[in-house]
């Protein structure tokens, strides 16, 4: 019995040794799998949290580059704002594939005249990190002790403080206009589904009375 295990063990040890220089590239595989139906159309369920349409945007506690802020005002686009909460850039696979495919969209948010924030409850040197390795080039803000998530009224409550995703949000998109008012919301109940970003720009243009481009 003894000898079975020492040979499972050193089977177990090679194989880990094989993988292990691969594990970046198992782990983005596995990522891919998991997240490849995550995208939807258009927000078609009943999931509704956050700031009531026609209220104005009630402002974050929130920390980005080093610095505290309050208000989203410096990102805002001519036209108005879309504002993403989102769950983790360190962990969560559905976070990280929709900031990287918001990227890939920036440019439509750019010419349509909005500009693009989001926020995460990570540490800022995770968010950093996340950037980095993928060239994201809007802001990515930290949530301070889940204020601006409570205050917003989309923290998710099913975690308690001490749990390791206590501070997370319910994600979606908030959409601000230029005057600071609520315009639009995109809000799935489902954490794993996410509307694509391009009919999240649709979107945006729509509530914001913006013409097609």
């Amino acid at each position: 019995m003894k000898r079975i295990l020492i040979i499972a063990s050193a089977a177990l040890l090679t194989a880990v040794a094989l993988i292990y220089p691969f594990r970046g590239e198992f782990m983005e595989a596995t990522y891919d799998k998991l997240t490849e139906n995550m995208f939807v159309p258009a927000d078609t369920d009943s999931f509704d949290p956050g700031p009531a349409l026609g209220s104005l945007f009630p402002g974050v506690r929130a920390t980005w580059q080093g610095r505290e802020l309050n208000l989203l005002n410096e990102f805002a686009g001519p036209n108005g704002t879309i504002f993403i909460a989102t769950r983790s850039a360190e962990w969560c696979p559905y976070c990280m594939k929709q900031m990287i495919q918001l990227q890939e969209h920036k440019s439509g948010f750019d010419a349509a005249g909005i500009g693009m924030v989001a926020m995460t409850y990570d540490a800022p040197e995770l968010q950093q990190a996340f950037v980095e390795s993928h060239g994201i080039d809007y802001p990515l803000l930290h949530d301070v002790e889940t204020l601006s998530f409570t205050t917003l009224g989309i923290l998710n409550e099913n975690y308690a403080p001490g749990d390791t995703a206590y501070g997370i949000p319910h994600p979606g998109m908030i959409v601000i206009d230029s005057k600071g008012v609520v315009v639009g919301k995109l809000f799935l109940e489902a954490y794993s589904v996410r509307v694509d970003s391009a009919a999240a720009l649709a979107f945006a243009k729509q509530v914001l009375g913006l013409a097609p481009q």
